[in-house]
């Protein structure tokens, strides 16, 4: 009977419990500090590839969504009083009412997380369609996560899409949906923390209080298209929580120490008819204003056939020698990463044979699925197709990594499909492509990492659109950003919300991608925040403007080579707390109140790395600024120089352009 559903005990063990009615299964599991839940309604469950607490490499079959190899498992006494289930895990109290399989979990008494009355989970699609969840709600929760949201650190109040998108020039205070897929977020609320992932790549929303509904108390809530939903309830603190989940989500690859350095990437020097020569002048440039780097990522020019680009065709006119080039820039100590897209145009001269063999996304009929794609008519290679993948893995192989490109600039992956009609090879027979949209992304990243990995051990991937687990093999950034002041702010937003999403290697592209030429003041503020970020790039494209080169304006050359000065000086330390991360499963990049509890959730300031304290500028005419030290036992000192200064002291600080950024280095 719809919105009463009785709910019986079918199976239970140490580790695991099953309960059945009409058809649905709910199945609860018990491991280290998580309860896992799953709702199963028939038995095409899509396998993962997020999950992976052993830290292997998975095969492209990926791993049973359902399966606890790996976890750490409990065994809790569960009791049973009339329709009533009641436990002790993770030191905490939880209560499942049978009827509906409402789940109230408890800390010191006081309700810490709660599916909301009534109905919680679309059983027998009396929510709608698809995986419904919807969860008790505090007016005064704190939310973060969910990857790479728009808007402040907290989302408290707001409503998001599940999905990507190439959103190029997004706007970092309200655009939505952006590059990356992550159903995971952190609640913060008055009985303490939790953490929810949803194990899903498929479209959906996700909602923090924008909606009401009379009938139900205060509600936050999830909706996406799989039928099957599968999700972790974690517990701990915020810290804790990211740790775990990056953790059980594989961890994070190492990244090599020229990637920490500052590394070039314009559009503009492989969109010209010269581009060997204007790739060869960046190095000329940096080595005659003093500035160090560690590599170039180059666009997606190299590819042109006219004005369009085809990816893995190297255009002999603009490049008439490519392993010369890599040679030449590894000569200099620098390594080159080429851009590839995962869409072949229809006229693309290997179009015909990548159709001939069905390796395509694709109609029910075997008809190729076409989609615009820069310029043109496209097709997205089928990842899911174990011939395709071995087909990008030789194209990568031959094309690049023998010419001595041997890391790579995975872009455009975000595989704009809403096509209900468009169909991948699939796992164990074809599936509708738009159920695991961003996995073709990461399916993308692992093959190119596999490739490389034929003849460099340690490779850097950079993938735009990215999963949970895409951390473990390929590092991302936040896209195409727009040039302003206040997306200069509301990038910070952005990379704060990355961190608590479980990702360490990232940053935006800096000074803005999209947009117009950053102006004398932004350019250097930008630069200053820069210097603080795991990822730290220039890269832009500008309509009738020059690129963002660090020699941009010729007279700030002074103050510009100072900052990437100090860059250069912090690559030890970077390098240092990089493996502290991959070690311990933690982000780089953190907002202070993780540290400090009472810090403001929505500071200008941030920690990089343990024990530096990052203060940019984010406003223009700013001259001053006030730092309230976070609480520590042993003091810091501004820019590492100087007396100590004790206790949580407010200190103002001079920070004109001219002047180096604001910081604070702990002292130990």
């Amino acid at each position: 009977m719809k919105f009463k559903h009785e709910f019986k005990l079918d199976y239970a063990n140490g580790n695991s419990r099953i309960y059945k009615c009409d058809g649905v299964t709910m199945r609860i599991d018990f491991i280290e500090n998580m309860l896992r839940v799953a709702l199963i309604k028939n038995k095409d469950i899509l396998p993962t590839f997020s999950i992976n607490p052993e830290h292997v490499r998975l095969n492209n079959q990926g791993r049973d969504k359902l399966s606890l190899e790996g976890f750490k498992l409990c065994s809790p006494d569960v009791k049973k009083d009339d329709c009533v289930v009641s436990f002790r895990h993770a030191d905490h109290d939880f209560k499942i009412e049978l009827l509906n399989f409402r789940i109230t979990c408890s800390k010191n008494g006081k309700i810490l997380y709660q599916d909301r009355n009534g109905l919680a989970y679309n059983f027998a699609g009396e929510l709608g369609e698809g995986s419904v969840h919807y969860t008790r709600r505090e007016e005064q929760q704190l939310i973060y996560g969910l990857g790479d949201k728009s808007g402040g650190v907290n989302k408290n109040h707001q409503h998001f899409k599940l999905d990507t998108n190439d959103a190029m020039g997004f706007k970092a205070e309200y655009s939505d949906p952006l590059y990356k897929l992550l159903p995971f977020y952190i609640c913060e609320n008055s009985a303490g923390c939790y953490g929810l992932y949803y194990d899903t790549y498929s479209e959906g929303e996700v909602d923090f209080g924008r909606e009401h509904d009379n009938y139900y108390e205060h509600f936050n809530s999830i909706k996406y298209e799989e039928e099957n939903m599968v999700f972790y309830l974690i517990f701990g603190n915020v810290s804790e929580i990211i740790r775990q989940f990056i953790d059980m989500t594989g961890g994070i690859a190492k990244v090599p120490s020229w990637a920490i350095r500052y590394c070039g990437s314009t559009m503009e020097y492989t969109d010209a008819p010269d581009a060997d020569k204007r790739l060869r002048s960046f190095i000329d440039n940096c080595e005659a204003n003093g500035i160090k780097t560690g590599g170039f990522y180059m666009s997606s020019g190299y590819t042109q056939i006219g004005d369009k680009r085809y990816v893995f065709h190297w255009n002999n006119d603009k490049i008439p020698d490519p392993k010369g080039l890599a040679d030449y820039f590894r000569s200099k100590g620098l390594e080159i990463m080429p851009n590839v897209k995962p869409a072949f145009l229809d006229d693309h001269p290997l179009y015909d044979y990548i159709a001939k063999n069905n390796w395509f996304l694709h109609y029910k009929d075997g008809t190729v699925a076409k989609f615009p794609f820069w310029g043109g008519n496209a097709s997205y290679l089928d990842f899911t197709n174990p011939e395709a993948y071995d087909f990008w893995k030789k194209c990568v192989r031959e094309k690049l990594v023998d010419k001595g490109y041997m890391n790579i600039w995975n872009d455009n992956n975000e595989y704009d499909i809403h096509d209900k009609d468009v169909y991948a090879h699939g796992f164990n027979g074809e599936i509708p492509a738009r159920l695991i949209k961003p996995l073709f992304s990461y399916l993308m990243s692992k093959a190119s990492r596999e490739a490389c990995e034929e003849v460099n051990e340690e490779p850097f991937m950079i993938s735009r659109c990215a999963i949970a687990g895409t951390q473990s093999i390929a590092t991302t950034w936040t896209g195409d950003n727009y040039t302003s002041f206040r997306d200069l702010r509301y990038n910070h937003y952005q990379a704060m919300t990355m961190s608590l999403s479980g990702f360490c290697f990232f940053g935006p592209d800096i000074c803005g991608f999209a947009g117009p030429k950053p102006g004398k003041e932004l350019f250097i503020r930008w630069l200053q925040y820069g210097i603080f970020l795991p990822r730290f790039v220039l890269h832009s494209w500008k309509i009738n403007e020059p690129s963002t080169m660090p020699w941009l304006y010729p007279d700030m050359m002074d103050t510009v080579r100072k900052l990437f000065d100090l860059r250069e000086s912090f690559v030890p330390y970077l390098q240092e707390q990089l493996k502290q991360c991959v070690d311990n499963n933690r982000p780089l990049i953190t907002p202070v109140f993780l540290r400090d509890g009472d810090y403001d959730r929505e500071s200008d300031f941030f920690m990089c790395g343990d024990k530096i304290l990052a203060c940019p500028v984010y406003d223009e005419g700013v001259k001053e600024i006030s730092v309230r030290l976070p609480k520590s036992a042993f003091g810091f000192k501004l820019r590492g120089e100087g007396e100590v200064i004790r206790g949580e002291t407010l200190v103002k600080v001079n920070c004109s352009i001219n002047d180096l950024p604001v910081w604070f280095v702990e002292e130990r």
